[in-house]
């Protein structure tokens, strides 16, 4: 099972960027997915999650009304819409799906995890 993110780079503030995760090996489509981020020297943190049916997302109170979570099970991705983004934004975030279809934003209920791409935002 792998699930690879994609759709990191370098960008400036107030900029937007569109991170795509993709899942093979098997379906996740009764999985909540997520995203989480991790800076350099910091631990890894919620950013948001979508539960099995599309209805229920959460998010990190930093990204709230500036990130927005969606989820394509007939292709097994799912997406993170980042917009206005901020230097406090830069991390390397990972996709994440969970042994529960329930959203959850903990993170000891993910057991599917990818290697991550890097979010840098310039000031």
């Amino acid at each position: 099972v792998q699930l690879q993110a994609s759709g990191g780079g370098l960008v400036q503030a107030g900029d937007s960027l569109r991170l795509s995760c993709v899942a093979s090996g098997r379906t996740f489509i009764s999985n909540t997915r997520g995203w989480f981020r991790q800076a350099p020297g910091k631990d890894r943190e919620f950013v948001a999650s979508i539960g099995s049916n599309s209805r229920t997302t959460y998010y990190g109170d930093s990204v709230k009304g500036r990130f927005t979570i969606s989820r394509d099970n007939a292709k097994n991705m799912v997406y993170l819409q980042m917009n206005s983004l901020k230097p406090e934004d830069t991390a390397r975030y990972y996709c994440a799906a969970a042994n529960t279809g329930w959203s959850t934003s903990s993170i000891s209920a993910y057991e599917y995890w990818g290697r991550g791409t890097l979010v840098t935002v310039s000031s």
